[in-house]
């Protein structure tokens, strides 16, 4: 998350506002299941895109710090390796100050981080592409144009294509442990850098989950029902 400009001490955290609006999703949401290896990160990402009063499309996504050494946060084991305009704006306060939640924000910036790993979304009557195995192409695409630029070699814009894109043809039947029940799924398990994994959660109701392959062999892959205080 990036801001602009000055912000006042007292600016309100955003991140209470995405809670309240989280609590107001009229549909199952998923997670990853909650393990040492991973802290969600504050707040949730919201998509929203209708005609008019007909909402076509609702997602929630959430992403991830991935703890290498869960068993000691303050491990310096746990940092990426930062370069020096991301090590600046962590550590350098502007004379004008911060507030407290944007300070506590920045410093999440020295871990690594599973960005738009899952995500839930309703589609409406009208939508041909309410599939799993569409989302799922899609949602590998979105973490491999913005996750993975660099590797993939990718200019800037990315077009609506890029060379490395994953396919359709990638996916294919699996299983995923959902509440603690395994159940039939699809995924995409030929890409070098990403694994996906998804499935039907209810009618036009689909969850899928984007995750860096380096992550895995640390991480219990499985989902379950967020729970909504």
């Amino acid at each position: 998350m990036e801001f602009a400009g000055v912000i006042p001490d007292d600016a309100p955290d955003p991140r209470l506002a995405a809670d309240a609006r989280l609590r107001t999703v009229p549909f199952r949401v998923l997670e990853l299941t909650p393990q040492p290896a991973l802290s969600r990160l504050p707040g949730a990402g919201f998509v929203e895109g209708g005609i008019g009063s007909a909402q076509e499309e609702w997602s929630v996504t959430f992403g991830y710090t991935f703890w290498r050494h869960p068993e000691n946060h303050d491990d310096p084991r746990n940092e990426r390796e930062l370069d020096e305009r991301t090590r600046r704006s962590i550590e350098d306060e502007p004379p004008w100050g911060r507030p407290a939640w944007i300070r506590e924000m920045a410093q999440l910036f020295r871990y690594p981080m599973l960005q738009d790993a899952v995500r839930t979304t309703r589609y409406g009557a009208e939508r041909t592409d309410a599939t799993v195995s569409s989302q799922l192409v899609h949602h590998a695409n979105h973490v491999l144009r913005n996750s993975f630029r660099e590797q993939l070699g990718l200019s800037i814009p990315i077009g609506v294509h890029f060379a490395g894109e994953v396919a359709p043809s990638s996916v294919a039947l699996a299983s995923l442990v959902v509440d603690g029940e395994r159940r039939t799924a699809f995924h995409i398990d030929t890409d070098p850098f990403v694994y996906a994994v998804g499935l039907e959660v209810a009618d036009r109701v689909v969850c899928t989950v984007v995750l860096d392959r380096d992550v895995l062999p640390f991480l219990d892959l499985a989902v379950s029902t967020l729970a909504v205080a």
